[in-house]
């Protein structure tokens, strides 16, 4: 595209059209991440026996997301973003193929590493929101990036509600327990992967870079760099990241926790059914699909707030979801239906202000800094994670799904405290 000067509407044109190809990606990549997320934590639990290492399942995706996130951003600055995200489906299917392996194996260390695969590839996925918005009218910046978060619901909810006739599959050909769901994120994968590879021409970042400077909502050009507000951004979305993934890592080991005491006294807390009666691998599969809806349902409607309300106001009240989803986990987490309402909160709380906190880093980075920003944003937020999900297990372990949920309180205080930051 070099030397080719866009209209107006043809930028308003290729960015539709580029939307549409993410958003679709994302609904293949929610199918895929959302049986992971699911099934990670219950084979690492079944392999080494123990809840504590359990939490190295979801670690493992964040730390692979953590360690794939700036070669990849740096990957798009330089060959576009096209590359960069079927470079990431290529890693993920690698993984998916190598934890099928190791669950036949019965092999803890190879299941990790299979899973840090799969994590590298959802740094690609992550990259995906951050491409909406390379050409995108500032004014409505939060809402493109918003609409492909939200498309990733599709496929996050289906995912997880897949487990039953995942497992029921798996068994018919014989895979290794816990593994069936893993042929629906393998074919998801492959088409994810085929449509990037075709179908994201041109490369909506290589042709912003051929766009003259724009204007922000307030008129001031993009150009300006401003390093305290990304930062603060930075870790909003980070902080806000590792509250979410460390109490919805150990949620299925929780309730499978739950459903045992349920056998052992005969009753549980699930209406007036007995625990006993209760299918774990749905229970898990339906709180779980409730979460992610959480995570992506609304999320247009946080970008248009994002847009009109302010980011950093979004933020904040993202903030405020968290608060209340962590004080029905410490209060009601002994209950299926208070997990499940902690869950649905924490998504939500985490959707406001991941999509808001992205935006201010997209506008508060000049143009030259905003792809190695969004690199080391989305790298810092998996490795946090990845961290809060191994002491998650052990804060489960020792002292409940209460106490983890008062621990993730003190992460969310530090964003609001530091929120001042935001605004320079």
């Amino acid at each position: 595209m070099t030397g080719v000067v866009l209209s107006q509407a043809d930028r308003i044109r290729i960015q539709r059209r580029t939307v549409g190809i993410l958003s679709f990606g994302q609904v293949l990549g929610g199918v895929a991440f959302g049986a992971t997320v699911s099934l990670g934590a219950l084979l690492a639990k079944d392999i080494s026996g123990s809840d504590a290492l359990s939490g190295l399942a979801t670690a493992s995706v964040t730390l692979g997301a953590a360690l794939a996130a700036i070669p990849l951003a740096r990957l798009a600055s330089t060959r576009g973003r096209r590359f960069a995200l079927t470079a990431g489906n290529l890693l993920a299917l690698v993984g998916i193929a190598i934890v099928i392996s190791a669950a036949a194996v019965r092999s803890f260390p190879l299941l990790l590493t299979g899973i840090v695969l799969i994590g590298m590839g959802n740094a690609g996925n992550l990259q995906s929101r951050f491409a909406a918005t390379d050409l995108a009218d500032p004014a409505h910046r939060g809402r493109d990036l918003s609409i492909v978060v939200w498309a990733t619901t599709i496929g996050g909810v289906a995912g997880p509600l897949l487990l039953g006739a995942g497992e029921q599959l798996g068994r018919a050909i014989g895979m290794p327990v816990h593994t069936g769901s893993y042929l629906f994120s393998l074919v998801a994968q492959i088409a994810a992967f085929t449509l990037y590879l075709v179908a994201l021409r041109p490369d909506p970042l290589l042709v912003s870079r051929e766009l003259p400077e724009t204007a922000s909502a307030d008129g001031v050009v993009e150009r300006v760099d401003r390093p305290l507000a990304a930062r603060y951004a930075i870790f909003a979305v980070a902080g806000s990241h590792v509250t979410m993934a460390s109490v919805m890592a150990m949620t299925p080991v929780h309730l499978v926790n739950m459903t045992m005491a349920g056998m052992d006294h005969g009753a549980g807390s699930l209406g007036s059914h007995p625990m006993a009666d209760v299918d774990v691998t749905v229970l898990v599969g339906v709180t779980i699909a409730l979460h992610v809806a959480g995570m992506y349902g609304l999320s247009p409607v946080f970008g248009i707030l994002a847009d009109r309300w302010g980011r950093l106001r979004t933020v904040l009240l993202g903030q405020a979801l968290l608060v209340v989803s962590l004080c029905f986990a410490m209060f009601a987490g002994e209950t299926a239906w208070g997990v499940m309402v902690a869950l649905i909160l924490l998504g939500l709380g985490w959707s406001a202000a991941t999509v808001a906190g992205a935006a201010l880093l997209t506008e508060a980075s000049a143009p030259a800094l905003r792809t190695r920003r969004q690199g080391r944003s989305d790298s810092l937020m998996s490795l946090s994670a990845a961290g809060g999900a191994v002491l998650a297990g052990v804060i489960l372990q020792s002292f409940s799904y209460a106490g983890l949920a008062i621990a993730a309180l003190v992460v969310v205080v530090a964003i609001v405290v530091l929120s001042p930051f935001g605004r320079r």
